[in-house]
């Protein structure tokens, strides 16, 4: 789903203090947001990310796990499924209960996500890694225009791991999705 990924991309740059103080006003006085606020904002960002990415790596496993199940595999008893696919990929934890149930969880069956839910989580590890290109100028203008030109205008004209690959000079990796699990 690459069309998710330029979103996850943007959403980053919301709290980045230069593009912060353009929309952060006082609708009245104009005045910025106070520093302690935007401070606390910042702060929640991080508050339990552990458990939503173990909550969305669970849901994207238990899609893929009954994806891999063959056209000829027995009729398969749901709640005796789930459990035993989050236990195979050791995700099976009482504190973090599944998203969803596969009765209700859409995704697994249609809309086009079918065995794709885990592109969610995909698009934010790219869109970590891309901002690597950006450094700590977010708004350099060189970057902004090649990010436009070989990502946003190629769109689904090409594949995305090629436009990725172009944009960094290198194969995406995790380490950026990861760093920002940190903070």
């Amino acid at each position: 789903d690459f069309v998710e990924f330029p979103s996850q991309f943007n959403e980053h740059w919301a709290l980045d203090p230069k593009v912060f103080a353009n929309y952060a006003k006082h609708y009245q006085t104009g005045e910025p947001m106070p520093q302690a606020l935007v401070d606390k904002i910042v702060k929640a960002r991080a508050f339990n990310q552990g458990y939503g990415t173990v909550e969305y790596l669970a849901a994207a496993l238990l899609d893929q796990a009954w994806h891999q199940l063959g056209a000829d595999a027995p009729l398969q008893d749901v709640d005796t499924f789930e459990a035993d696919a989050l236990k195979r990929y050791k995700v099976d934890m009482a504190e973090v209960p599944p998203r969803y149930k596969t009765p209700y969880f859409a995704h697994i069956w249609g809309g086009g996500y079918s065995a794709g839910y885990y592109a969610y989580l995909w698009s934010e590890v790219l869109a970590a890694d891309l901002r690597t290109a950006f450094g700590k100028n977010l708004l350099d203008p060189v970057v902004g225009r090649r990010w436009r030109d070989t990502v946003l205008a190629n769109g689904s004209q090409r594949p995305p791991q090629a436009l990725v690959r172009e944009f960094l000079g290198r194969d995406s990796n995790s380490q950026a999705f990861f760093e920002d699990l940190k903070r």
